[in-house]
């Protein structure tokens, strides 16, 4: 997605710590424009109050949803029901959803079939139907201990934070990922092997196993190839391929 793109940012309140609204919105600029900011949640209730200026400071508007009955979750259809206003209003060209409620799959599905793209951000625990659901997903984790990481001080950066472990099987999915692209000689485009892994599994992404880059990923492994080409304009274009076994 481009950054001019028009995104709606629609956040399930009752679903998601508030302590990183701001990191989670610079996340979000990367993917687009964000137009319309709306976070949904009984404000009457005492739980929802550490909200508050946050909302002020990130320029998000709170949607007031009454728990009308005991058991039934009201944020979640007034978050659908905006959502759907705000497709048929032709205002935006994709949407970020905001919780890690499993109800949101089939929000996030129609918004999909319907020409939106469509990105998820939540926690570890969302189950997977939601995550694959979406474009992209994005664990709130990440966010998290990117910004520990900024308040850490020099003499605490050598704390590792809390990663997942690059195991066989994530190294099976790179591994296929590049065959399926591959030249004649093994070799397959770097930025096309990260869109594909994308759209193959929507919440792989080289933060989850502590790397900012896909490239560092890749080589850490010690599985695969790398070359750096220059493109046109000097532009400097990275290849990979499976090493040979």
């Amino acid at each position: 997605m481009g950054k001019d793109l028009k995104l709606a940012v629609l956040i399930d309140g009752d679903n998601i710590p508030s302590a990183y609204v701001k990191e989670m919105m610079e996340e979000i600029a990367k993917y687009g424009n964000p137009t319309i900011k709306r976070i949904y949640g009984d404000w009457t209730r005492p739980g929802l109050n550490k909200w508050k200026n946050l909302l002020l400071d990130n320029a998000i508007t709170p949607i007031q949803q009454y728990g009308y009955t005991i058991g039934k979750n009201a944020t979640d259809s007034a978050m659908i029901i905006d959502a759907m206003d705000i497709l048929y209003s032709e205002k935006v060209d994709g949407f970020c959803l905001v919780s890690s409620d499993s109800d949101f799959t089939r929000l996030a599905t129609r918004l999909r079939e319907a020409g939106m793209h469509v990105i998820g951000i939540g926690e570890k625990k969302t189950p997977d139907p939601f995550i694959v659901s979406c474009d992209r997903f994005i664990y709130i984790e990440i966010l998290k201990s990117r910004s520990k990481e900024n308040e850490t001080s020099p003499s605490n950066k050598s704390e590792k934070k809390s990663v997942d472990k690059v195991t066989p099987k994530v190294i099976r999915l790179i591994s296929k990922t590049i065959s399926d692209l591959a030249d004649d000689d093994g070799w397959a485009f770097l930025g096309d092997v990260g869109s594909l892994l994308q759209k193959k599994q929507p919440n792989f992404d080289s933060r989850n196993y502590g790397f900012e880059k896909l490239t560092p990923l890749i080589d850490s492994t010690g599985m695969f190839e790398i070359d750096q080409r220059v493109g046109q304009g000097k532009y400097k274009l990275m290849y990979v391929r499976n090493k040979k076994r």
